[in-house]
């Protein structure tokens, strides 16, 4: 199957052969194809919770519904992801594990699933860095209790959020570190030394930075500034305009550097549906016309609703960010900072046909999907 369509990188057209779903040459073409389409890898989204109605965090969720849910993240342009699982009961993680490991070996579209994000337990137990996650599950972090988990994912694993300044963090940054996992540091009040001590460990990212903090805190020497300003950490961002104004997007790609910078959706299980309320285990949230996602007990964000293709967007608008750097953000950085085999997150012969194909309007920089091939 041939696909004709524009390089973001450099304007022109191309044509992308694809056999037995790999890329096999990638060619100049003498004209620009007549539906204006663009041509990126896939997008990968390192950081979500649940799509279309399925909540990856609960016990319960079908295999099936996985897939639907996998199947409609597809639509967004993402063809790869990292199932997050947050902090949570001992037995519920696990068996939220087991549910995302079952359905990348036994579903058709399964090879969209990279890895596993778990996003806790081991995090503040603080109000502000704590966020949504419950006070009641948070816990020292633990090398056992981590071979636990990864027991249950059949060694699917492949990112863990920690804070710092738990005990026991360090230990297990370096185990993890030692073990081919990639750590990220976030839901954390840590201080300098704490977060300089991470990094030796083997820290290289930083999880939904600027978001899960103190309301009130230094403004010119606090954890934000502090990852911000260390250049071995990847970090991820929601953009989404509501976890981040557009200014503090525009001054952290810049500090960060768009090499550096991951578009994450953090996307829960309403993500993809009507405003409305919805169940995420025992919580209740509701799902706002804004496409803000937060718990009516508390009025606290609480994930988000966010689709990679609009975050794109949103990040052209806010930054000033060109296409093809935009992009990079959603391919070429997450695939580096995670790790991927081979060379995924890249237009390359030889490698997997992982591609998006969409149309661009450079007036109101807004990209539509068109199809995405896996």
């Amino acid at each position: 199957m041939d696909y004709q369509a524009l390089s973001p990188v450099t304007g022109h057209s191309v044509v992308i052969s694809v056999v037995d779903g790999r890329i096999s040459t990638i060619v100049p073409s003498a004209c620009d194809s007549d539906d204006g389409l663009w041509v990126a890898p896939g997008f990968v989204d390192l950081q979500v919770n649940g799509f279309a109605g399925v909540d990856y965090n609960s016990p319960e969720t079908s295999i099936d519904k996985i897939g639907c849910s996998i199947d409609a993240q597809r639509t967004t342009g993402v063809t790869r992801l990292y199932p997050t699982i947050i902090t949570g009961s001992n037995t519920n993680i696990r068996k939220a594990l087991t549910n995302l490991a079952r359905a990348k070996h036994e579903l058709s579209n399964g090879t969209s699933i990279a890895g596993l994000h778990l996003e806790g337990p081991w995090i503040s137990p603080h109000d502000g860095p704590r966020g949504a996650h419950p006070i009641e599950h948070v816990r020292a972090a633990s090398i056992a209790e981590f071979e636990d988990f990864q027991g249950s994912a059949e060694g699917q694993i492949r990112l863990v959020t920690i804070a710092p300044e738990v005990e026991g963090a360090l230990a297990l940054i370096e185990y993890l570190s030692d073990q081919g996992v990639v750590v990220s540091l976030g839901h954390t009040g840590a201080n300098a030394e704490e977060i300089h001590a991470a990094v030796d460990a083997g820290a290289t990212m930083s999880t939904h930075l600027g978001n899960a903090s103190y309301s009130m805190t230094r403004h010119n020497a606090n954890h934000i500034i502090e990852q911000m300003a260390c250049d071995q950490l990847y970090a991820g961002f929601i953009v989404d305009g509501i976890h981040l104004p557009p200014s503090f997007v525009k001054v952290a790609i810049r500090a960060k550097t768009p090499e550096k910078s991951i578009l994450v959706t953090d996307a829960v299980a309403p993500a993809g549906c009507n405003p409305g309320s919805y169940r995420l285990g025992h919580l209740e949230v509701q799902l706002s016309d804004d496409g803000s996602v937060r718990l009516v007990e508390s009025g606290r964000l609480a994930g988000s609703a966010l689709r990679m293709d609009y975050a794109l967007n949103n990040l052209m608008r806010f930054s000033g960010l060109s296409l093809a750097r935009s992009l990079a953000t959603a391919t070429v950085n997450p695939a580096r900072a995670i790790g991927l085999e081979g060379r995924q997150g890249f237009l390359i012969p030889g490698e997997l046909a992982d591609l998006v194909l969409f149309q661009y309007n450079s007036e109101t920089l807004e990209i539509k999907i068109i199809e995405s091939v896996v």
